[in-house]
């Protein structure tokens, strides 16, 4: 699931989107990745179509979500969240959810945040900056 491999990364969603629709047993991350599935409903005809969606490129300037990224991103939330890592990161979810009064549009909030910071660290060629992070989240917060 975590390959650095589109193809593979890719793949993990199909499969076990594919899974459950026929209603076969799913392994935890599989469970997973079929909760943020089924709570976003605009991507799940994209996986039915393995052939056109594996390849496609996604190209933002254009208009084009990224549904890989969207929930791939949403699966780095629920890991930090579930091993408060970085420390502090699951108090401050509870704030947003408080804030939003919605844990998936807290999670979005995060998102937004996560892939923030993950830019500026392919951009600067730096390490992760939990404190940027966190200052992202507090500001989010502060947002109705």
């Amino acid at each position: 699931m975590f390959s650095s491999d589109r193809q593979t990364h890719r793949r993990a969603f199909v499969d076990a989107w594919a899974k459950a629709r026929s209603g076969q047993p799913l392994d935890p991350v599989e469970a997973q990745i079929v909760q943020i599935v089924r709570m976003h409903p605009q991507y799940q005809n994209a996986l039915t179509d393995p052939d056109r969606v594996l390849q496609r490129d996604f190209v933002p300037a254009l208009g084009d979500e990224n549904p890989f990224l969207h929930m791939g991103l949403h699966i780095a939330i629920l890991e930090q969240l579930s091993t408060d890592r970085p420390v502090g990161i699951r108090r401050l979810h509870q704030t947003l959810t408080a804030v939003t009064g919605d844990p998936h549009t807290a999670e979005h909030r995060l998102m937004d945040c996560l892939a923030a910071g993950l830019w500026r660290v392919q951009h600067d060629r730096k390490p992760f900056d939990d404190k940027d992070y966190f200052e992202c989240i507090q500001h989010a917060a502060s947002r109705r």
